[in-house]
């Protein structure tokens, strides 16, 4: 029979447990530092230190990479002094789910990330990294990159994407999971079907190699092609050696709609089973139908919680996800190549299953004016951006089936999309949660060059700051002291990256000083590419890489390697 606790208990638990584990803002203040100097002082903020606990006044002393003292200190003794009077300071924010990987490259100073505070990336989400590549879309991948971005292929592991990034340098910290539908690809393939025995253990090899080279866990997308394909029990054979190597399994579930609970419980047993740190992707309750579920899947982690398993879910603060449109197309038909793929939609003795599916996905949605076209590549479909489905099928004359696959089948797949799917009152009650915290979902682009184009989903540079602004200082569904411990201090722990998350002496400088009275994201579903207000300093180890309000330049940012 399994434990139950009621919801204030649990919350009362879980935060009594957080104060004892931390300790009390008290320890930091040191005092006046006499006869030191430092080349970055902070002076007159308001300090949240990450811990949870009230907020102080205090100066904050840098020098190298680190801080060195918190307390009195003269304004003198800093080589460059930021004024933070009637602002807020805080640890730089923690993206725990992030897919920029190869835009770090393309563009290294990361602009819609480090505007709004974030100083580390977590990426390699969903399932996908970019490493390994598999041999049979070798070629594919080289020339989307070479075509796309205008950037060389020089990489096949998780070594070699290392090495690029850091002799490319990037303005923040970054850390990845390997991704196992991209190892799975590589390894057994892209159809459905299980692995054999001696696949599997090539699978682990890859997955503990990674580890040791550095990654921070294991990543699945279960709802992608081709993570989607593998039982529950190839997952759990590689979160042993996920869990044996102190790395966290983080997982786009199986389904997050009709199948939610199920999923949940899928994804809590593998950690049960193997003792791994679990990381719920994107906690949410998709499609009208399903919203009534988010309380029982609440409850379903938080007994997990109290059941001893090491569980935390991360949650981007809007009603609409973004994905390719490829993924209102049934899994059995994305089996293979993109060449496969667009194959089928062009057999006409697929097409009754195929309008089939794509019926079932519209009676979910209850209209296709819930989903819009975001990017495509041909300059023939650029029309469609910023256009939702049902305003594209008035101008073409064709039904949703036709549209959708003759985009696909134009755009070889690369179709983005925004769909609007969730409750804000289940949005709240998730962002509140204590086990949950903050992740963009989406990616370091800028309003200029190749990262630029379309019409993203506005998250990418707008979801911390509207976490601060409209949900913590206006809609006040919890404190801002809590909310920052749940986006600095809990996924530096959970995800292993030493002293980071934490303002305290010889803790990485990665700060923010922001302005809660003004602090807002301004980007929006029509207009995305705008940064937020209210970011004024942020700095990425000791270096200051935003200065009132604009970017710096600065490329101080490291590869955070998960250390064994």
């Amino acid at each position: 029979m399994r434990r139950t606790l009621s919801r204030r208990a649990f919350l009362k638990t879980t935060s009594a447990a957080a104060v004892s584990g931390i300790g009390g803002c008290g320890l930091l203040l040191k005092g006046c530092s006499m006869g030191k100097n430092y080349a970055v002082v902070i002076k007159d903020g308001l300090l949240y230190d990450g811990r949870g606990g009230e907020p102080f006044k205090a100066d904050i002393a840098i020098s190298g990479r680190t801080i060195q003292d918190i307390g009195r200190i003269p304004a003198a003794r800093g080589k460059t002094v930021i004024d933070a009077s009637e602002m807020s300071v805080c640890p730089g924010f923690i993206d725990v789910h992030d897919h920029s990987d190869v835009g770090l490259l393309i563009n290294p100073k990361a602009e819609s990330a480090i505007r709004q505070g974030i100083t580390t990336l977590i990426s390699g989400n969903c399932g996908s990294s970019p490493f390994p590549i598999a041999e049979k879309i070798l070629e594919e991948v080289r020339s989307d990159y070479k075509e796309l971005y205008g950037l060389d292929l020089t990489w096949s592991d998780l070594k070699g994407f290392f090495s690029r990034l850091e002799e490319k340098g990037a303005a923040v910290n970054f850390g990845t999971l390997v991704g196992h539908g991209s190892v799975r690809g590589a390894v057994v393939g892209f159809n459905d079907r299980p692995s054999k025995r001696d696949e599997l253990l090539q699978m682990k090899s890859v997955v503990a190699e990674n580890l040791k080279d550095g990654a921070l866990g294991l990543s699945t997308g279960l709802e992608y092609a081709p993570g989607s394909y593998a039982p529950a029990e190839e997952i759990e054979q590689l979160c042993y050696d996920v869990a044996q190597a102190g790395g966290v399994y983080a997982t786009h579930m199986r389904s997050e709609g009709a199948y939610l609970l199920e999923s949940l419980d899928e994804s809590i047993e593998v950690s049960r089973k193997t003792g791994v740190s679990l990381q719920i992707s994107h906690f949410k309750a998709a499609y009208p139908e399903n919203w009534s579920k988010v309380d029982d899947a609440i409850a379903r982690v938080e007994q997990a919680a109290v059941s001893g398993i090491s569980i935390f879910c991360d949650r981007y603060p809007y009603i609409a996800g973004s994905t390719g449109l490829s993924f209102y197309m049934p899994l059995w038909a994305k089996q293979g190549t993109t060449d496969e793929f667009l194959s089928r939609l062009k057999d006409p003795t697929l097409e009754t299953r195929l309008r089939e599916h794509v019926k079932e996905q519209e009676r979910k949605l209850q209209s296709w004016d819930r989903v819009v076209i975001t990017d495509v590549v041909t300059e023939a479909n650029k029309p469609f951006i910023g256009k939702s489905i049902l305003e594209a099928l008035k101008e073409t004359g064709k039904d949703a089936f036709e549209f959708i696959r003759d985009i696909l089948i134009a755009e070889r797949a690369r179709v983005g999309m925004v769909i609007f799917m969730m409750n804000e009152d289940n949005l709240k009650k998730i962002l509140a949660h204590p086990l949950v915290g903050v992740g963009c979902d989406g990616s370091a682009l800028a309003p200029y060059g190749l990262l630029g184009q379309g019409k993203p989903h506005p998250r990418s540079y707008g979801t911390f700051p509207r976490v601060l602004g409209k949900y913590v200082r206006d809609e006040k569904i919890l404190s801002m002291e809590r909310m920052i411990r749940k986006i600095t201090s809990l996924p530096a722990a959970k995800f292993g990256l030493g002293r980071r998350g934490i303002l305290s002496p010889e803790y990485a400088a990665d700060i923010v000083v922001f302005d809660e009275k003004t602090v807002q994201d301004v980007a929006t579903f029509e207009d995305p590419h705008r940064y937020p207000r209210g970011i004024v300093h942020v700095l990425v180890n000791g270096q200051p890489t935003v200065s009132n309000g604009n970017h710096t330049g600065a490329l101080a940012g490291r590869v955070l390697r998960k250390k064994a």
